[in-house]
């Protein structure tokens, strides 16, 4: 993204009639100078309107690509704070993708990357074999994290967006189907440690709800209330399946034992 928006930078267009919009689900790993500036969140949004001075809205939701390119009904939610929305609606909406608008855009933006820790753990309980309740109680209680971790950040962000096609729509797709539920249920079945997975399965690339956990649990732990950890648990049993050598056998049995009740 930053070497993206340098090369976009250099174009000759008026800032003032150009609008950005960021279908990118995951987080920017933000760099001691973007810390600097205040980009620490790695928001895409952030970065683009830094970068390009731009207004920059989102668009996020239950939006598997090959559904859509077979005109297949599906929803979408766009994140937008100002008089672009218009200008967006009759771009996207379309009789078979149906897209809602929400005044807000950082909130949207964390539900796109978030619901991949959610899917992760979903894809663990997919092979560890635990069944449809397990699954159930992995989508509620990640659900219920995400939000909270969401107004962590930004309080008072608005509560209407978990219930749209960027919230609860997309948590579910992507606890269905997808690479991070595909790779979870992987690591389940065979114990691998998740860097060979991301090898074997991806080629290499690093799997988003895994790299976003760690900016995640990285926040958590550098806040001056050390007990805010405690009210993730399913975050945290996730961080230790992945990173802390803990095996996947473990997920629900973490969760049941953590202090925090969800």
């Amino acid at each position: 993204m930053p070497r993206t928006c340098d090369k976009l930078s250099t174009l000759n267009f008026d800032k003032n009639k150009v609008f950005g919009i960021s279908l990118i689900k995951g987080l920017e790993s933000a760099t001691e100078e973007d810390k600097s500036i205040g980009l620490g969140l790695g928001l895409a949004s952030d970065l683009i309107k830094h970068k390009l001075g731009i207004s920059v809205s989102v668009l996020m939701g239950a939006n598997i690509a090959n559904e859509i390119a077979l005109e297949k009904f599906s929803e979408s939610t766009l994140g937008c704070v100002d008089s672009s929305a218009s200008k967006w609606l009759l771009l996207f909406n379309t009789p078979y993708f149906l897209v809602s608008t929400v005044k807000d855009i950082a909130g949207v933006e964390l539900c796109g990357a978030l619901k991949n820790i959610i899917a992760f753990a979903a894809g663990l309980v997919d092979g560890l074999k635990l069944g449809d309740n397990t699954k159930a109680a992995i989508i509620r209680i990640g659900l219920l994290e995400m939000r909270q971790y969401i107004n962590f950040l930004y309080p008072g962000t608005p509560n209407e967006i978990f219930f749209h096609s960027c919230g609860i729509a997309d948590i579910i797709t992507s606890c269905y189907g997808g690479r991070n539920r595909k790779v979870g249920q992987a690591m389940a079945e065979t114990n691998l440690p998740l860097d060979v997975l991301e090898k074997e399965i991806l080629k290499g690339q690093h799997l988003q709800g895994p790299q976003t956990l760690l900016d995640v649990i990285g926040r958590l732990k550098s806040h001056s209330d050390t007990s805010l950890i405690r009210s993730y648990p399913l975050f945290v049993a996730v961080h230790k399946i992945c990173y802390q050598n803990h095996s996947p056998t473990e997920l629900t049995s973490m969760i049941i034992n953590s202090e925090s009740k969800l």
